[in-house]
């Protein structure tokens, strides 16, 4: 069972929606300036306070920040929405967020019956359903068909050119985030049906399909399709075609089924390949920190890294070569990103469990503990590094804990 409900995170985020944003404007009247621990002053121009109280380490960062980086974070909130008769989809691309070269990401909802067109793309598709149910449907390059009903906290993963639908079950659909393993991804560039069908010439589908020229030519526009609304589909056994049989892995996977690996202070579900054996291209985590906690300063020697925030505010502090260091703020909807190789922390700073996604363009998940990598290296050559004595180096820990 889904320990985290979409409807009890929704009620609960209304209200704390409003808390925040009234508290973002009670600090900004006065209170949130470009100023503190003795540098910088008080803003009187032109500014947007509301921003600037929710990004509170961007206008006073640390004094360890250093140096210049590109922009790690872009939230969904500041999207263009494309909406339809079926529901509504937005995107953060490489053209949004510059940096995410590796991965892209779309947040789309679908209305009971609403249907993604029958469709394929280059891109591998890898997502985690937000909230209510969804059929999915996908076809092999051997004839092998897939038929699935997804719900909260499930994945999915489509290989790329493997063509699929989804479709929103219930009374209420689904939303859900798809993450593509190229950052310059584009939603509307997807090989789409009914787009093929209006651009072949009807006696050409005559011959295909074996039927007359004349049964064609008459394919629904462009803006009738693509996210659209149909009947409910019925029992997920009868939409079950055998024919060559089923795909030998497959597309969709329980990740909250699966046992989390606990801590003190929060817990983690890692997943790619060698359990979500279908999903070649993208690994994750979900992490999930509690008041407090953290995300252990660690790196990825394998992949950038793509995040998207669940539940809860955040702070990531992100390390590059250089010396250069920046600081971001997060919370649910947004998008971060972290460079390949780059070290960074991400930190709770709300009063409720920061839940998020880390993704990777890699089969493998893979990461590097600071601490454990300290602990693992002879004492003395640490010592001689950090000049923090046996005290520190005592404490050090062989075991990596991700969250601590």
């Amino acid at each position: 069972m889904n320990p985290f409900p979409r409807r009890s995170i929704l009620s609960s985020s209304v209200g704390a929606a409003g808390g925040l944003a009234a508290a973002a404007i009670a600090r900004a009247q006065g209170v949130l300036q470009p100023a503190h621990q003795g540098v910088g002053a008080s803003d009187p121009g032109p500014r947007d306070p509301v921003r600037d109280a929710e990004n509170p380490d961007i206008l006073n960062p640390p004094l360890t920040d250093q140096g210049t980086l590109p922009n790690l974070r872009f939230s969904f909130a500041d999207s263009h929405m494309r909406q339809t008769d079926g529901g509504w989809t937005r995107q953060i691309t490489q053209r949004e967020l510059g940096v995410s070269t590796t991965i892209a990401g779309v947040n789309m909802r679908l209305k009971a019956g609403g249907t993604r067109e029958l469709h394929w793309h280059k891109e591998g598709e890898w997502s985690y359903m937000l909230y209510g149910s969804a059929r999915i449907t996908a076809v092999d390059q051997n004839g092998r068909n897939f038929v699935d009903d997804v719900h909260e906290g499930d994945l999915w993963y489509f290989p790329s050119g493997v063509p699929h639908s989804i479709q929103g079950l219930n009374d209420d659909g689904c939303e859900f985030l798809l993450v593509f393993d190229d950052g310059s991804f584009n939603e509307e560039s997807t090989f789409l049906l009914n787009d093929w069908f209006r651009h072949i010439p009807p006696e050409v589908l005559g011959k295909n399909f074996g039927q007359p020229a004349s049964m064609f030519g008459n394919t629904p526009p462009e803006e009738r399709r693509y996210i659209f609304a149909l009947p409910v589909p019925g029992a997920l056994d009868a939409d079950r075609i055998e024919g060559n049989g089923r795909v030998p892995e497959s597309f969709s996977y329980r990740l909250l089924q699966q046992a989390p690996q606990k801590l003190p202070h929060g817990q983690v579900r890692i997943v790619d390949s060698t359990n979500f054996k279908a999903s070649k291209t993208i690994s994750a985590a979900l992490v999930e920190v509690e008041p407090g906690g953290m995300r252990e300063l660690h790196w990825h020697p394998n992949a950038a890294e793509w995040q998207y925030y669940l539940a809860g505010e955040g702070r990531m502090g992100v390390f590059a070569s250089g010396g250069n260091a920046r600081t971001f703020d997060f919370r649910a909807g947004d998008v971060g990103y972290v460079p390949f190789a780059m070290g960074h922390y991400i930190e709770n700073i709300g009063s409720s469990t920061l839940r998020f996604l880390e993704m990777f363009r890699s089969p493998t998940f893979a990461d590097i503990s600071l601490n454990q990598w300290l602990a693992l290296t002879p004492r003395e050559l640490v010592q001689g590094h950090l000049d923090l004595g046996d005290q520190f180096t005592g404490h050090l820990d062989q075991t990596k804990h991700p969250v601590v």
